[in-house]
């Protein structure tokens, strides 16, 4: 017995033979102490060539995979917090994310963007909430705008970064870091009429500039330049802005349709537009201009006249044309496989989603935050061609004609570590 014993125990000590590692799980929380991790690569992956390290034994096939793969890997990826399990990983994984290309589309939701409103003062240091909805158990907790000698003007959201501006400066910050950009002083009074900005580029390409528009010009800064640029600007004042195939796209509060240009010098050009017959009927909100796959759509909330006793109207989608001269909004049934994302404040950026029951959502519905805590999400999904709820209307989509006008309130959100250098 003793000796079989001993055999059974010489037995267990061979070692095993190593097992195929696989990359690391999404983390189970969200934390500053993630930014760090995921901008440097492990150590116990591989080193910073991307090679695997000696502290790493057998063959990591799936770290030396080609870039293009590694691309389709992460237009799989079905939420934020797996996008930074995988940026993470090691160098490779991490450089592939960063030159993610535009002309693949991210499967995962933006995250809500929830600002801490309890304090009077606006320019005050408060924190704001990221809520993922594919993880809602995750949140992230970052930092709004620092005190300054002025009142903050909120102007918009662009590429993960949120855009104030106050009597003599504009103010950047990443929703996600809390990492402040502070441009070149104004060197105008026109400043104190601006109204909406935006970035052309993430802020780290190196083309990228900042456009703010005013009621009597525009303004553009070049990052990494000491001065600011204006332009005038005649006509109605700017509704919404998306970028869409390489070209800016704005609308007027009129609802006319314009490319914005960069070169030769600031400019902006009217696209003529036909309106199909059911837009042109009925009490009409403000439309959303929402770029989708390889569409431009935009999305009306209309009430006709029959309802303004009842539900208050209902979401229809209507898909730019561009084969047809002019080119013309033609109506959408349905929106398919997507979900959409949008908020009453069109300053604010929307998004789409293919196939949003990979994280948990629906197709054919549309997102918008709610401002009522009753709820157990601060989201509400509206399905397409369906009846808004009273209660979901006034909350979330009162007084549009002065969005502009309003502070920071609930949005949704790309940070910007989501999009690469190429995008």
């Amino acid at each position: 017995m003793t000796g079989n014993r001993r055999h059974r125990r010489r037995r267990r000590a061979r070692p095993q033979q190593a097992a195929e590692p696989s990359p690391p799980p999404a983390p189970a929380s969200l934390s500053s102490r993630e930014v760090a991790v995921a901008a440097r690569p492990s150590k116990k992956i591989c080193d910073a060539s991307g090679s695997i390290s000696s502290s790493s034994s057998g063959s990591h096939a799936w770290e030396s995979l080609l870039d293009s793969l590694l691309h389709q890997i992460i237009s799989l990826i079905s939420s934020f917090h797996d996008f930074l399990a995988f940026r993470g990983t090691c160098h490779s994984w991490h450089a592939a994310a960063s030159s993610f290309p535009s002309v693949y589309t991210f499967s995962f939701p933006p995250l809500h963007l929830k600002p801490d409103v309890s304090q009077e003062s606006y320019n005050s240091d408060r924190k704001s909430q990221l809520v993922d909805p594919a993880k809602k158990s995750l949140s992230h907790r970052c930092s709004a705008p620092g005190i300054t000698p002025h009142p903050m003007r909120y102007l918009g959201c662009s590429y993960g970064y949120l855009i104030f501006s106050d009597r003599r400066h504009c103010h950047l910050v990443d929703v996600y870091t809390g990492t402040k950009v502070k441009p070149p002083k104004f060197q105008s009074e026109s400043n104190t009429l601006i109204y909406l900005g935006i970035l052309t580029a993430p802020l780290d390409s190196p083309n990228s500039r900042l456009i703010l528009f005013s009621r009597i010009s525009m303004l553009q800064w070049q990052v990494g330049t000491n001065s600011w640029t204006e332009h005038p600007q005649v006509g109605e004042l700017i509704h919404q802005i998306v970028l869409f195939k390489g070209q800016m796209f704005a609308m007027d509060f009129v609802q006319r349709l314009h490319t914005i240009h960069i070169s030769p010098e600031l400019s902006m050009q009217e696209v003529a537009v036909m309106w199909e017959q059911s837009m042109l009927v009925g009490l009409h909100s403000k439309p959303w201009l929402v770029v989708c796959g390889d569409m431009l759509l935009l999305v009306d909330l209309s009430v006709s006249m029959d309802q303004l006793f009842g539900f208050p109207g209902t979401f229809q989608v209507f898909r730019l044309d561009f084969s047809v001269e002019p080119a013309k909004w033609v109506k959408m049934d349905k929106l398919d496989n997507w979900a959409l994302f949008l908020t009453n404040d069109r300053r604010n950026p929307t998004f789409s989603c293919m196939n949003p029951e990979r994280w948990g959502g629906k197709s054919n519905y549309i997102y918008v935050p709610t401002k009522s805590e009753d709820f157990d999400e601060p989201w509400t999904a509206i399905e397409v061609g369906q009846p808004v709820p009273s209660s979901t209307h006034r909350m979330s989509f009162s007084s549009a004609a002065t969005a502009h006008c309003s502070p920071l309130n609930s949005l949704w959100v790309l940070p910007s570590l989501v999009y690469g250098v190429d995008q």
